[in-house]
């Protein structure tokens, strides 16, 4: 099995060090989640993974063979970023046939159906769809590809409830069936937390954590009691943030949660979203 093996990369635009000696590997038939706030690195890394912006130093992998201005590599990938790659002119149905022509493993039939799910108007240029719908339109090419490597740069980005349930549905149902690795990177950590096999995360241009999503919830959780009995349990651990209203006192800590229960406080584990913002913040 070939994995994408991240090796000391380093990318500066000018003075600004985007992203600094990443080092980490992404395997085959996985969902990661790529957690990071706004200018984190995150879309960055995504790019240079797929050649659309060259590293400073430092090599990205495929198995044995470099990402960089490697057209054979580059088709086991697949990026849905910000831009829609289709002529202006086309409209969403020509579009799914175009892909084909590109990606010989295009599920074109699968592409209509999704087309169909979610209601997407084919027969208008794909330049003229809501915000909404391009999001749509470039996750169904996304799904469709067949690719062993897809990337998701805030894949419901503008979609209503209703459009982020069917596509985290459609994600799954995908993975399930035909099993491929997928990298989300989004703010909507809430919503990602039950998918994700796997998370990233990326502070300031360095990887902060990359484990499994189960491995990570189990590094920490949070002490909640009167403040001074949250202040004595706290002594001797790694405090990463502290929430209070009036007496009461919240406290996250990393390390391993106590298996017995402490008169006063309660102590809980601390869901992806809490323990992420935490751990950026500190």
């Amino acid at each position: 099995m070939n994995s994408i093996n991240v090796q000391g990369l380093s990318k500066s635009f000018g003075t600004v060090e985007a992203l600094k000696n990443v080092t980490l590997t992404i395997e085959e038939n996985k969902i990661y989640g790529l957690l990071g706030r706004n200018g984190a690195g995150k879309t960055t890394l995504l790019n240079s993974i797929n050649n659309r912006i060259f590293p400073t130093s430092g090599e990205i992998l495929f198995g044995e063979k470099s990402v960089i201005e490697n057209e054979d590599v580059q088709r086991n990938f697949f990026f849905v970023g910000e831009q829609l790659l289709f002529p202006e002119n086309m409209n969403a149905k020509k579009a799914i046939r175009w892909t084909k022509e590109f990606y010989p493993h295009f599920d074109e039939d699968y592409a209509k159906e999704l087309m169909s799910l979610f209601e997407v108007p084919i027969k208008k240029k794909v330049k003229s769809l809501s915000t909404g719908y391009k999001t749509i339109f470039k996750n169904i090419i996304a799904l469709s590809v067949n690719v062993p490597f897809v990337f998701l740069d805030e894949p419901v980005l503008g979609l209503d409830a209703n459009h982020r349930e069917l596509f985290y549905k459609a994600l799954l149902e995908k993975y399930s069936n035909s099993p491929s690795t997928y990298v989300i990177s989004t703010h909507l950590i809430e919503e990602v937390a039950n998918i994700v096999e796997d998370v990233i995360i990326i502070k300031k241009g360095e990887i902060l954590r990359a484990q499994s999503r189960d491995s990570l919830l189990e590094t920490g959780y949070s002490v909640t009691g009167m403040a001074n009995l949250v202040d004595q349990f706290c002594q001797d651990k790694e405090v990463i943030g502290l929430d209070a209203l009036g007496g009461i006192k919240s406290a996250y800590i990393i390390g391993e949660k106590p298996r017995e229960t402490v008169d006063g406080l309660d102590i809980s584990t601390m869901d992806l979203q809490k323990l992420f913002v935490k751990m950026t913040n500190a």
